[in-house]
């Protein structure tokens, strides 16, 4: 008997318990036996056995099969080359008339190694010598049943599709998941969700479809779909977003097209463009996402790996929209939000600035309301982050495609995306807040941002331009001249500086060091030496943005929003550190992490800068 039973899955071990199966040996080396059928042996670590096993689990105890009745590897009569079926149910316990055929390949395959499995698991349950009357291709939480009785020909993959296998030889359902009973859709672990997402992704990208951020895109409208159609479906009722039995991809499409238009129009500002995908290729993402429940999800398990799947996606040419995430947790963590601020990130790229800051005041929460079983507390602590992810988190990007996965990532961390906008963050103010009332000036108490680097503001193309004090210079004789150009980065601290409230309005700035060093840059410094008070700097290394397809040294700076009257003074203390670990190396591997020694130094430093030295 295998020692722990950590990892595997509830039908498993009861068939442990049965002792209908043995697993033996160490982590990485073990043996799975099936002792019901003729004790046949594998690798249970071997991803694909893993499948089989769990399902054949499920063949005896959720679909209520006979366990002498259910065969693994059983080898096809007579069809060359000789071939084997991973599980095959039989009607009778003579195993001679055999039921439904199991096609096992492991979590993750792609779609072109889903289909091939599809055709070899038809062809072995049409077989003239073996003939059953249904197949099952599974691969992780994806699956696709097929009818293939005589009802349907041999060749159709379409109308003979069933919601699910039938439980004891059973009629068929309509459906598969019905909300609130043992037919519920489940909650998963994070590795199976990003391989999930993963899965979708590269569905829609269809090898260059689509754009990568326009295929995310479309799985932002879809995953949209799936959250709405959890959260309105009433107990014991189907739901939606699930392959129907003998549904057409087309019909299926006219259904899912139906709840997206529905949500558009309560929530109109999320999406505004209809659904761009093949009926197909829509039916294979239903077929991957619709086991999944995303609702009851960990808020930590969904924010983790919606982050480490835009970890890989915005490498390279989308770099610029994708701050990695130890840097932002630090930042988070040095500035401290608190639940009634308003907390804004004016170039907010995939949103991860604001949901770890989401995530911190989420923490505060719990800290706050421990989980003692006293429903009070748990409505408390509830309602102290949800109304700041509500009410208190903003957001502005420029790109249109990457806002619409900023306010995804928003909707899956639980709310906070009616306050994320695609604009211009840098045209006028009142421009901006025809968009949204609230983003009005000397309004915010926290920016945390990674504005873009190196994007030239031309005055020709952006008239507003000469409205910036920093899109101006200064004669010999002391006269105002516009600036023909200006880079984006310098137009955001001004930006920055408008947005924040007076004298309690602070920001955390990540900005080229150019902008700190360089000779020419001296009026930038001296900008923002008069209008914030400088509380830290934190130099980079250089490989903070190279994993990320940028090689530019950066720093983050720390300020405070100055007093109307407020003067700079020499006596400011400023604290200062240059980690050299930062939590990842160039190839983006994990090393040692210098932040949180700074972070209590930083600590020390607020309560006695006077008396501390670096």
């Amino acid at each position: 008997m295998i020692k722990s039973e950590e990892n595997l899955s509830p039908f498993l071990i009861r068939a442990l318990k049965d002792n209908y199966v043995n697993i033996t040996g160490e982590m990485g080396k073990r043996k799975i036996t099936y002792i019901t059928s003729n004790n046949y042996s594998d690798n249970y670590d071997d991803p694909e056995e893993k499948v089989r096993a769990e399902f054949w689990a499920e063949l005896i105890y959720k679909y209520d099969y006979p366990v002498n009745r259910i065969k693994v590897e059983v080898t096809v009569p007579d069809r060359l080359p000789s071939n084997r079926a991973d599980i095959v149910v039989f009607y009778d316990d003579e195993c001679k008339r055999p039921y439904a055929v199991v096609e096992c390949k492991k979590e993750g395959v792609t779609d072109a190694e889903f289909n091939q499995a599809i055709e070899q698991g038809v062809g072995n349950a049409t077989w003239v010598k073996l003939r059953a009357d249904y197949v099952v291709i599974i691969a992780g939480v994806t699956r696709r049943v097929l009818d293939v009785s005589d009802k349907f020909g041999i060749f159709e993959r379409e109308q003979n599709i069933v919601a699910d296998l039938p439980k004891t030889y059973g009629k068929v359902q309509e459906y598969r998941f019905y909300r609130g009973t043992e037919n519920d859709i489940k909650s998963v672990a994070m590795e199976d969700l990003i391989i999930t997402i993963k899965k979708c992704h590269q569905t829609l990208w269809g090898g260059g479809r689509l754009s990568p951020p326009t295929a995310f895109g479309e799985l932002c409208k879809l995953i949209f779909v799936k959250i709405s159609d959890e959260q309105k479906t009433s107990p014991k009722d189907p739901y939606q977003f699930q392959i129907r039995t003998h549904e057409t991809s087309a019909r299926l499409a006219e259904r899912i097209n139906f709840l997206y238009n529905e949500q558009k129009m309560k929530d109109p500002e999320v999406f505004t463009e209809s659904i761009k995908v093949d009926d197909r290729v829509l039916r294979t993402v239903v077929s991957h996402l619709e086991a999944i429940n995303l609702s009851k999800t960990d808020l930590d398990v969904k924010g983790v790996a919606f982050e480490q799947f835009m970890d890989g996606f915005f490498k390279g040419d989308f770099g610029q929209y994708f701050t990695p995430r130890p840097i932002i947790e630090f930042i988070v963590k040095m500035m401290k939000p608190e639940h009634d601020w308003d907390v804004l990130d004016p170039s907010c790229g995939s949103g991860g600035f604001l949901l770890h800051a989401l995530d911190y005041v989420r923490n505060e929460a719990k800290r706050r309301y421990p989980d003692e079983g006293d429903r009070y507390d748990i409505e408390a602590c509830f309602k102290y982050w949800h109304n700041f992810a509500e009410k208190h988190l903003y957001g502005i990007e420029i790109n249109d495609e990457i806002a619409r996965v900023a306010k995804m990532n928003m909707i899956v961390h639980d709310d906070g995306h009616t306050n994320v906008i695609s604009h211009d963050a840098l045209e006028n103010i009142e421009k901006i807040n025809e968009r949204n009332k609230d983003f009005d000036k000397d309004k915010f108490d926290l920016i945390l941002t990674n504005p873009p680097f190196g994007s030239i503001v031309n005055k020709d193309e952006k008239p507003y331009l000469g409205n910036y004090e920093l899109g101006n210079s200064i004669d010999a004789k002391g006269r105002k001249k516009a600036r023909k150009n200006q880079n984006s980065e310098i137009l955001f601290i001004e930006r920055i500086w408008e947005f924040l409230k007076f004298g309690t309005g602070k920001a955390a700035i990540v900005l080229p060091d150019g902008i700190l060093t360089n000779s020419s840059s001296q009026y930038v410094r001296d900008f923002i030496l008069e209008k914030f008070q400088l509380l830290a700097v934190i130099s980079l290394p250089q490989c903070a943005f190279a994993h990320f397809g940028a090689g530019v040294k950066a720093s983050i700076i720390f300020v405070r929003k100055r007093r109307q009257d407020e003067k700079a003074s020499q006596d400011e203390a400023i604290f200062m550190a240059a980690p050299e670990w930062i939590g990842y190396d160039a190839t983006g591997r994990k090393t040692e992490s210098q932040f949180e020694e700074i972070l209590k130094k930083y600590e020390e430093f607020q309560n006695d800068p006077e008396s501390f030295f670096v």
